[in-house]
C-alpha cells in the first residue's frame, strides 16, 4: 500500500533544496506558499520568487520537483504541479500619457532672447485659426511669459473632478488654445527659485494631472537653452517634432545648432521639424515693402541648408507683434503681415509633421537607465 502524504513530507522535501541566489534552503527563505493541495498521489503548491525575472525560478522548480519524488514517494504526480508567484507584481504597460493627444510641437531656442515664447504662442493661435484643437503649456519654468502674451495674467486656475472621478486642473482657454503655465502657480512679481527637481516635478503635475482632453496639437514653450527641463519632458512625453527658433545673429545661430544637435541625438532622438528665424528683417509698419537686416542676412536659412532641416518661417521685426504681446492679443490675431507670417508658419509645420509622421515611426519617450 502506498504511503500516505502529508504536507509536513513536502517541506522536509523542500528544506532539502537550496536557493542558488544565497544558498539557503527554499523553507528558510519562506518560498514555499501556504497552499500545498494533496489530491490521491497528486501534490501541487506554489513557489515564491521576489520578482518574475529571477533567473532561477526553472531550475529551483526543477530541483524541488526532484526533492519531492526523491524523499516522499517515486509515483508522485508533481510534474507541472508547481506553481511560480512573485512578491514583487509584474508591471503592467502604464496608460499612455495625454491618450487624446496627437501630435506634440516642442518649440525650443538655443539662447534667451530670440522671441521662442512669441513664435509658440503665435503658432498655437495660428493652429487654432485654422480649425485645429490646440493646447499650449509654458514650459518656460524661469521665465513664464505666456500668460501675459496670451492676455490672461490675472486669471485663476481651478481644479475640477473628472470622469474618473480624478481632481484635474482645468487650463485656461483664450483665442481657441487650452493653455496651462507655471506662471498661473506663483507670484508673477517674485522670482521662481526652484532646484532642478522641484521644477522638472512642478511640469509633470502640469502635464499628467491637467484635462488636455483631445488635442490635434500640443505646442509646448521650452526654456531656452538645454537643461534638466528639456530632460523632463523627452522622457515624460514622446515628443513628435521639435521647432527651433533663432535670429540671423551668429551667436544666436550658434546656440541654435547645439539645441538641434541636442533633440537630434541619439539619446533623445525628437525629429527636428524646422527652424524658424526670427527678427529676420526689419520691416516699418507703414513701408511694409522695405526690409533692414538689422541683425544680418538669411542666418537661419544657411543653419537649415547646413544642417538638411526646413526652414519653416522668416519672421519679421515689427513693433505690432512686441505691443501685441504687451497687450495680451497675439500678432496671429491681426490681419497684418506679422499675422499672416504666424499663419503661413502653422501651414508649414502641418506639413512638417504629416510628413515626419507619414515617413517615421512615432517618437519613444527617453528611458532612464541607472
Amino acid at each position: 500500500m502506498p504511503q500516505p502524504i502529508y504536507p509536513a513530507l513536502i517541506r522536509e522535501a523542500l528544506a532539502t533544496v537550496r536557493y542558488p541566489g544565497n544558498g539557503r534552503s527554499l523553507i528558510d527563505n519562506d518560498m514555499l506558499a501556504d497552499d500545498i493541495r494533496i489530491d490521491g498521489r497528486r501534490v501541487s503548491f506554489s513557489l515564491i520568487f521576489d520578482k518574475a525575472t529571477d533567473p532561477f525560478i526553472r531550475s529551483v522548480v526543477r530541483a524541488a520537483e526532484t526533492a519531492i519524488l526523491t524523499f516522499v514517494a517515486p509515483d508522485i504526480d508533481i510534474k507541472g504541479n508547481i506553481k511560480v508567484i512573485t512578491r514583487q507584481a509584474t508591471p503592467q504597460t502604464p496608460a499612455k500619457l495625454l491618450p487624446g493627444v496627437k501630435n506634440i510641437i516642442a518649440v525650443s531656442s538655443g539662447k534667451g532672447g530670440v522671441g521662442k515664447s512669441t513664435v509658440a504662442a503665435n503658432l498655437a493661435v495660428a493652429l487654432a485659426q485654422e480649425g485645429y484643437s490646440v493646447g499650449l503649456l509654458d514650459a518656460d519654468i524661469f521665465g513664464p511669459s505666456v500668460p501675459k502674451m496670451m492676455g490672461v495674467e490675472d486669471d485663476t486656475v481651478y481644479v475640477a473632478k473628472s470622469d474618473d472621478g480624478r481632481d484635474l486642473i482645468q487650463p485656461i482657454v483664450k483665442y481657441g488654445v487650452k493653455l496651462l503655465s507655471i506662471g498661473f502657480m506663483v507670484d508673477k512679481e517674485r522670482a521662481v527659485l526652484w532646484r532642478g527637481g522641484m521644477a522638472s516635478n512642478a511640469l509633470k503635475q502640469l502635464i499628467s494631472e491637467a484635462e488636455w482632453g483631445e488635442l490635434d496639437y500640443f505646442v509646448i514653450d521650452m526654456p531656452p537653452g538645454t537643461s534638466d527641463i528639456h530632460l523632463t519632458l523627452v522622457q515624460t512625453l514622446a515628443i513628435t517634432g521639435a521647432i527651433v527658433v533663432t535670429t540671423p545673429q551668429e551667436v544666436a545661430l550658434a546656440d541654435a545648432r547645439k539645441g538641434i544637435n541636442m533633440f537630434a541625438g541619439k539619446a533623445v532622438n525628437v525629429p527636428i521639424l524646422g527652424i524658424v528665424e526670427n527678427m529676420a528683417w526689419f520691416t516699418p509698419a507703414e513701408h511694409p515693402e522695405e526690409r533692414y537686416y538689422i541683425f544680418g542676412n538669411g542666418g537661419g536659412k544657411r543653419l537649415a541648408e547646413a544642417l538638411h532641416v526646413e526652414l519653416l518661417a522668416q519672421i519679421p521685426l515689427v513693433a505690432s507683434i512686441c505691443e501685441g504681446g504687451d497687450q495680451g492679443v497675439p500678432a496671429a490675431m491681426a490681419n497684418t503681415v506679422s499675422g499672416e507670417a504666424f499663419r503661413s508658419l502653422a501651414r508649414r509645420s502641418v506639413q512638417a509633421i504629416d510628413s515626419r509622421n507619414a515617413t517615421l515611426p512615432p517618437t519613444r519617450k527617453v528611458e532612464v537607465t541607472r
